[in-house]
């Protein structure tokens, strides 16, 4: 799994043993997001819905053919945080992108 996000929660990831990717803008995200779908490396990849909202709608053309890798829109830190049910939010995200329930 990869995150790529804000370079705050990047590092926020990364502590908690993630591959995480820091981007500043949507246009590095994009092209964070495309390289990693190239080197076809991650299975799933999260990626900060207020730098890509729509991800897939982003690499769409690198994704034809390929199921890998799922890729999941999260909130960012300020999004998720003002949601007291944060696992809830997460977990919904999950179920919504590849259309069953974990638990987290």
């Amino acid at each position: 799994m990869a995150v790529i996000a804000d370079p705050e929660a990047a590092q926020g990831f990364r502590l908690a043993g993630l591959e995480a990717y820091a981007a500043q803008s949507p246009e590095e995200a994009r092209a964070l997001l495309e390289r990693l779908v190239q080197q076809g490396m991650y299975a799933l990849v999260a990626v900060d819905q207020g730098l890509l909202p729509e991800p897939e709608k982003a690499v769409e053309r690198l994704m034809r053919g390929k199921d890998l890798p799922v890729l999941l829109p999260i909130a960012g830190l300020k999004e998720a945080f003002q949601n007291p049910d944060v696992e809830g939010y997460m977990r919904e995200l999950v179920r919504r992108t590849i259309g069953f329930d974990i638990k987290l």
